[in-house]
């Protein structure tokens, strides 16, 4: 049987968060201008440390994609001192009712609530929960994500529930998967919708496609390489 490898030391890049951080604002800034869009930081499988440098830096929205990581760093983080104790967690990742159980209360927004039995769940768990409608604007039967002509149902029943339902979130089309739906048109038909259903907020467009997304109406972009380095292996 072959020996685990040794942990890799941390490479440069974390310890450029701060650098890594005022870059990506920069990319932000250039297509924004002095339109709000917000940074979220996608920091799945990196560790605590990580996130208590980007919080020093003042990045205190932080994505994550799997419930019990979440769980586990919130609750570390509850204890912590300094900037950390004020991170702002939110869920991107797929959901399961089970998920939105556990973590309760500890999501600040949740993005990809995209089917009817999350909606009852979250609002018998977490009334008055903020969330987005996860939308697929690509068609790709791989990605998950509400159908287009589905969302205003969706986004009615969680408002009916009470769920402060504050926009809809989509995830571009993947490289090489012959989608004939490019980014700009994906997330200029989300950003449609959302205006079309009074919904302020479009979580949209990541490290490679967030120029794209802002130009189309983005106020989220969800960011992880470009600031926390590649992702781990899970």
């Amino acid at each position: 049987m072959a020996e685990h490898a040794e942990p890799a030391e941390p490479t440069g890049i974390q310890a450029d968060i701060a650098a890594n951080l005022a870059a990506v604002q920069t990319r932000i800034a250039a297509v924004a201008g002095d339109r709000r869009v917000a940074l979220i930081a996608v920091a799945k499988t990196k560790p605590l440390s990580a996130i208590a440098e980007a919080a020093e830096a003042g990045q205190l929205d932080i994505g994550e994609s799997y419930a019990q990581e979440l769980q586990a760093k919130a609750a570390e983080a509850e204890h912590a001192a300094g900037p950390l104790i004020a991170v702002r967690w939110h869920f991107i990742g797929g959901l399961q009712r089970n998920k939105i159980r556990r973590l309760g209360q500890r999501v600040h927004l949740w993005h990809s609530i995209d089917r009817r039995e999350l909606v009852t769940e979250l609002a018998k768990r977490c009334p008055g929960a903020a969330m987005l409608v996860q939308v697929n604007a690509t068609g790709e039967d791989t990605k998950s994500g509400c159908p287009l002509p589905d969302a205003a149902d969706l986004v009615t029943r969680a408002m009916d529930l009470g769920l402060d339902v504050q926009g809809l979130m989509t995830i571009g089309p993947t490289p090489g998967s012959g989608s004939s739906v490019d980014s700009a048109t994906a997330f200029g038909r989300t950003r449609e919708l959302a205006d079309r259903l009074g919904l302020v907020e479009c979580s949209m467009g990541m490290s490679a496609d967030l120029e794209s997304a802002i130009a189309a109406g983005a106020t989220m972009v969800r960011i992880g390489s470009d600031i926390f380095g590649p992702r781990e292996p899970v």
